[in-house]
């Protein structure tokens, strides 16, 4: 007969005796200071409870969807200052820039997916590479980008740029004009700006609406060829935007744009206000509210 042994250890009775006693001890403490046995439980549930949330929360805005708010109006006329949007995380990998506080808990970057021309995406700006910023990518590696009297050329070739009406956008706390030459005075007398728009469609036929204020330097630039790894991206208010056609500099141009500093691209738009609610003033926050700009995708 084959003798089987038993590799788990018998229980010491004195040192289960010994927990006991501790365990019991500690309760009797928390009498003395006048708490209950059961609010110890309940304390430790809740602190449980706030670490899985916490990770939860980190998880899901790392990997999944964040939330992003738009502060200036370089993305007339698609995104307008107080919009709040959701981008998703994953289409072009991730990086540190993927994490809250971009802490660098992933090396290089994982999972890479390429941009398509016509994204509208957020990335850190550099040089600082610290500070969300959102833009339209135009230009891919190997991509050859020139502006020519205010029309982008993509490897040589103008892109259709064709007049639309008019874009226009009301006044308020968020939103004023550019110059006098553009205010406007509606019927129903509310104050208004009128920027001249222009529909472009990207090889690929992606297409969107750009404004031209007018000439600017900014018009005109030198050819530019993509090199591997980087974009060339630049605001839809092309003559209110620093972007791809300026060097990096902080809180200025953005230069050419590493792919390992993309956070994500834009999905919705979740909310957008025109900047004058009050916290104070419960009811200002839906008469704020630009309801007919809530649940538009890109």
């Amino acid at each position: 007969m084959t003798a089987t042994m038993n590799d788990t250890p018998e229980p010491n009775p004195s040192t289960s005796a010994a927990k006991k006693g501790d365990a019991a001890a500690e309760i009797a403490a928390r009498i003395k200071r006048g708490e209950k046995p059961g609010k110890v439980k309940e304390e430790e549930n809740f602190l449980l409870f706030l670490v899985k949330l916490v990770l939860i929360v980190g998880i899901f805005r790392s990997l999944i969807f964040s939330p992003f708010n738009i502060p200036s109006e370089s993305m007339l006329p698609r995104l307008e200052n107080g919009d709040y949007l959701l981008a998703a995380k994953w289409p072009y990998g991730f990086t540190k820039y993927s994490m809250p506080f971009s802490l660098p808990l992933i090396p290089g970057r994982i999972f890479a997916g390429q941009p398509q021309r016509g994204d509208v995406v957020i990335f850190k700006a550099p040089p600082g590479n610290d500070v969300d910023y959102i833009k339209r990518v135009i230009g891919l590696p190997g991509d050859t980008v020139q502006m020519k009297g205010g029309v982008l050329f993509l490897n040589g070739q103008p892109v259709p740029k064709v007049r639309q009406g008019d874009f226009v956008i009301r006044v308020s706390p968020n939103t004023n004009c550019v110059s006098p030459e553009f205010e406007a005075v509606e019927k129903d007398g509310a104050q208004s700006c009128h920027y001249p728009q222009y529909r472009e469609t990207l090889p690929g036929g992606k297409s969107y609406n750009v404004l031209d204020l007018g000439y600017r330097p900014q018009d005109d630039t030198p050819p530019v060829t993509i090199p591997a790894d980087r974009l060339f991206l630049m605001g839809d208010n092309r003559d209110n935007s620093m972007d791809s056609r300026f060097p990096a500099v902080e809180g200025g141009g953005i230069g050419l744009v590493p792919q390992e500093n993309l956070v994500g691209r834009a999905t919705i738009v979740m909310w957008s206000t025109d900047g004058g609610a009050n916290w104070f003033l419960p009811w200002t926050w839906f008469t704020a509210a630009r309801w007919d700009r809530i649940g538009g995708t890109f």
